[in-house]
């Protein structure tokens, strides 16, 4: 690693000359886009660079200097599952494993984890390493662990809870590997990257500037574990000598002196009575539920209890790894005693044994005919069993809070919000079950009535809209509900498009707008709650834009376009029309034509968004949309996008405007403006055929004929392969006709 940086640092100081005088290579901040290698080239002003390979803190100790890696154990294995309910063994498939020392590891439980070789798999399924990728199959288990061994002594070990039903395991792991290298560098105006690497291009590093640097995908499944263990082994491991040959260990492995696991010391308070066990769950700051074994006719019901208990702490433990995480501690427990026999009878628990869950106000959620050893697999956090829980607790907590005429206002929107923050849409009948005796859970089932819930909502929003200060949980809950994510979504699985109680409900978001921006960020990060709410108004422009592919029978689409017009024209009178609020609402008018066949309400706005936003008269265009592209919300797909695709964007959006004064007679009024948007979208993509055209044909039709047929020549001269062969022809064509007079 030393002499590859000072052979690239040697490198930039011979070569840094010509490419801090290359006008293709801007300033900034660059970032390696070769996985698993996380270099920060830095072009400074002055003609100054910095390369970083590493960052983190730092102690004097007297006369000495430390460095402290601040960053945690990188993850580097991407793992996704698939589960099939059927399948009696695992498939694994790990990608393109090539020569490196893999092992994966199962667990069942707290038993020793089982190790195997990767190579020894691959030596065995394809003695003749013939194919990429390695595909095995493995017995069922509760955990799956994944190492990779480096020869520096270091080993990256993960640890993976394995779903119920799982049925495929996918990997991949990125290596970070750098080599002594004789680099060379150049920059690739084709796709804007610095590329270092082998005289010859061999292995290169790529620098993108980091403003076009996209999020890196995160890996679909996060491990439980994640650390680095010096001198990684396991019983019957082989060792190996410095020349890399195996040395056979005649010892005997002491297991005691093997590295162990770290899992946090979980301990779980059972309450001595169910009054005190409901208050405990209800208190939580988490989605907690309290489940109950009722078995008086055992003897060894309260042993067997206890030793559930000890096994939950441990498997508990496990996923909390090294300190407390309330994520994984979802379930309190208790054992019923004979003072309980009263509470058990008037709630029609009467199988011995019964297994039964509660949420934090005593309510029944589900019941088994069975005991807690065997439903054990249930109670977890990553069981199906604890979604069914969350969705069946909102069920009941609306119909409960429905029926109690007192209920005060604060409960109202608690039971809406709940329902709204579901993870998804489950086909609820299809895991619930009436059978009192079955030995599967029975969920509780509920009558919630759709008019009734459509109600009361309108009665909360109507109650809120003189409020003084916003609610952020009723703004969670409008904000899924209008986009079809929320309650109704959740209760009755189904599209709709916007009614009069959304449109108010907007009212209310608009009216709170900049107190809800100052708090969200304190509102996404309350501990022990899991917010993900998004800048108000491109919340708002998105539920409106997803409304216009909604359809519902029955129901007028022109009182619709007319109301989310009316509340995009708030947005912006408001001033907070931000750029995902107008590219919605662009889109939006652009599907609607007037009555006369024109698109004049489309064009009428956004020209006024050009001279306000974009127009050339009041400073550099390119300026200018930076100037709008660095006010994007980190949620927006242009900040994923980049500046590239952002200013494309724009080109397209004044060069479809202007091509729809060409297409339509009615438009004849806006030539003017059209010329300008044309010429425009020639400022941000130079000689594009397509938009060459577009403004030519505007010259034209301006009285600027000369100019209109030099310019088309041009629209010519710039085709290319990428433009279909019919378009071709028809910008020939139409040369042809403004040269002879006949266009």
């Amino acid at each position: 690693m030393r002499n590859f940086i000072w052979s690239l640092l040697l490198l930039f100081a011979g070569m840094f000359v010509s490419f801090s005088q290359t006008k293709n290579i801007e300033k900034g901040t660059y970032l390696s886009s070769n996985k698993g290698q996380k270099i920060k080239l830095n072009l400074l002003d002055d003609n100054k660079y910095e390369l970083v390979f590493y960052t983190g803190g730092y102690e004097i100790q007297g006369d000495s200097l430390a460095f402290i890696n601040t960053e945690k154990s990188q993850n580097r294995f991407d793992v996704s599952f698939a589960t099939d309910k059927k399948a009696k063994k695992i498939k694994v498939k790990f990608l393109d494993p090539s020569y490196y020392s893999f092992y994966i590891g199962t667990q069942k439980g707290s038993e020793t984890v089982q190790y195997q070789k990767l190579s020894d798999i691959k030596t065995k399924s394809d003695p003749e390493w013939k194919k990429i990728d390695l595909e095995f199959e493995i017995d069922k288990a509760d955990f799956l662990y994944l190492v990779y061994e480096d020869n520096n002594g270091k080993s990256n070990v993960c640890k993976y809870a394995l779903p119920k039903d799982v049925s495929e395991v996918t990997i991949n792991y990125e290596l970070a590997l750098l080599s002594n290298l004789n680099l060379v560098g150049f920059y690739d105006k084709k796709t804007n990257e610095l590329k270092i690497s082998e005289a010859g291009g061999k292995n290169p590093i790529v620098f993108i500037n980091e403003k076009d640097v996209k999020p890196e995908k995160v890996s679909t499944v996060v491990p439980l574990e994640n650390e680095t263990v010096s001198n990684w082994t396991y019983p019957g491991k082989e060792s190996y000598n410095y020349d890399n040959t195996a040395v056979t260990d005649s010892v005997a492995v002491d297991t005691a002196a093997l590295p162990v696991y770290s899992n946090y010391n979980f301990k779980l308070k059972v309450e001595n009575n169910l009054k005190n066990a409901v208050a405990a769950t209800k208190a939580a700051t988490n989605n907690k539920f309290l489940a109950v074994l009722a078995d008086s006719k055992n003897k060894e019901a309260k042993a067997g209890f206890d030793a559930f208990i000890k096994d939950q702490e441990t498997q508990t433990g496990y996923n909390m790894y090294d300190a407390y995480n309330p994520q994984y501690d979802v379930f309190n427990y208790y054992f019923a005693g004979s003072d309980d026999k009263k509470w058990l009878k008037n709630n029609k628990i009467t199988n011995d044994p019964s297994v039964f869950v509660l949420n934090g106000n005593g309510d029944v959620l589900a019941v088994a005919k069975s005991d807690l050893t065997d439903k054990q697999y249930e109670f977890s956090y990553y069981g199906d069993f604890y979604r069914k829980l969350l969705r069946t607790d909102a069920l009941v907590s609306m119909d409960k809070i429905f029926k109690n005429k007192k209920a005060a206002d604060a409960d109202l929107i608690k039971a809406f919000n709940k329902a709204a923050l579901l993870e998804s849409s489950y086909d609820y009948e299809s895991y619930t079950t009436t059978d009192e005796n079955s030995t599967e859970f029975v969920l509780t089932k509920t009558t919630v009535d759709k008019k009734e819930i459509a109600q009361v909502w309108k009665k909360l929003i109507e109650a809120h809209q003189k409020d003084k200060q916003v609610n952020m949980y009723l703004t969670e809950t409008i904000v899924k509900e209008i986009k079809n994510q929320g309650f109704t979504k959740q209760l009755f699985n189904e599209e709709r498009i916007l009614n009069d109680t959304d449109y108010l409900a907007i009212d209310y978001l608009l009216k709170h707008a900049d107190e809800i921006e100052n708090n969200r960020a304190e509102f996404n990060n309350k501990e022990g709650e899991l917010h993900t709410l998004g800048n108000v108004i491109s919340e708002i422009s998105s539920a409106l834009q997803q409304n216009t592919y909604v359809t519902q029978e029955g129901t007028s689409g022109e009182v619709n376009k007319d109301k989310n017009i009316s509340v995009y024209k708030k947005i912006i009178a408001l001033g907070k029309g931000n750029f995902e609020s107008y590219r919605n609402y662009f889109d939006y008018l652009g599907q609607i034509e007037d009555k006369d066949g024109s698109n004049t309400s489309f064009l009428k706005e956004f020209n006024a968004y050009f001279e306000s936003n974009l127009a050339p008269a009041n400073g550099s265009p390119i300026e200018k949309l930076d100037a709008i592209y660095s006010t994007l919300d980190a949620a927006s797909s242009y900040s994923y996008d980049g500046w590239n695709s952002f200013k494309l964007y724009h080109a397209d959006l004044c060069n479809n405007a202007a091509w729809t004064v060409v297409l339509k007679p009615q438009n004849a009024d806006f030539i003017k403006d059209a010329v300008k948007w044309s010429e425009y979208s020639l400022v941000l993509a130079k000689n594009n055929p397509y938009y060459l055209d577009t403004l030519a044909q505007l010259y034209y039709k301006d009285g600027q004929k000369e100019k209109a047929v030099a310019t088309q020549a041009l629209a010519v001269k710039y085709l290319d392969k990428t433009v279909e062969e019919v378009t071709a022809g028809e910008i020939r064509e139409t040369l042809s006709k403004m040269q002879n007079g006949t266009y």
